[in-house]
């Protein structure tokens, strides 16, 4: 029995497409074959093949912060050197 295949279409940045199709071309790949290596990899592995985690600059504590600046630059009329960031 012959394995089937199927297309896969989704959506992406054209500049990320752009810089991978380049990568993948240094590396003697097509991106269809880098992508069936990671779907391989994660059917064979059942998990992310590299770690994948939230930017820490969009974490709650670090809006809080920034928020506190915007409030308190635009309470006082001052500039952004001026705003003291300390907790």
């Amino acid at each position: 029995m012959g394995q089937s295949t199927v297309n896969i279409n989704f959506r992406m940045d054209a500049d990320l497409k752009n810089n991978m199709e380049k990568v993948c071309r240094d590396l003697g790949l097509t991106l269809t074959a880098a992508f069936i290596i990671f779907a391989t990899k994660v059917a064979r592995e059942k998990r992310i093949p590299f770690e994948v985690a939230v930017d820490p600059f969009y974490s709650d504590q670090n809006m809080a912060r920034l928020k506190k600046s915007i409030a308190q630059m635009e309470s006082t009329g001052g500039t952004i050197d001026e705003v003291d960031v300390r907790d």
